[in-house]
């Protein structure tokens, strides 16, 4: 792979980190139901999503250290 197609999926990986914080939210708030059975999955649901996060970012910057590393 070129190290511009590297860095590109590392900036992919560091969007994604942001997208699963964000989807976390939403999904915790949007399914949470009026059952405290349904709340609750909601935000099991909603922290599982979010953990995805820290993943994505470890990845973004490993990409990037790659892309950016010299050749020899």
């Amino acid at each position: 792979m070129k190290p511009s197609q590297i860095k590109q999926l590392g900036n992919i990986c560091f969007i994604l980190g942001f997208a699963s914080i964000i989807g976390s939210i939403a999904i915790w708030y949007m399914t949470g139901g009026t059952t405290p059975e349904s709340q609750a999955h909601a935000e099991r649901f909603g922290i599982f999503v979010g953990l995805w996060a820290p993943t994505f970012f470890i990845l973004s910057n490993r990409f990037d250290r790659y892309a950016t590393k010299p050749a020899f």
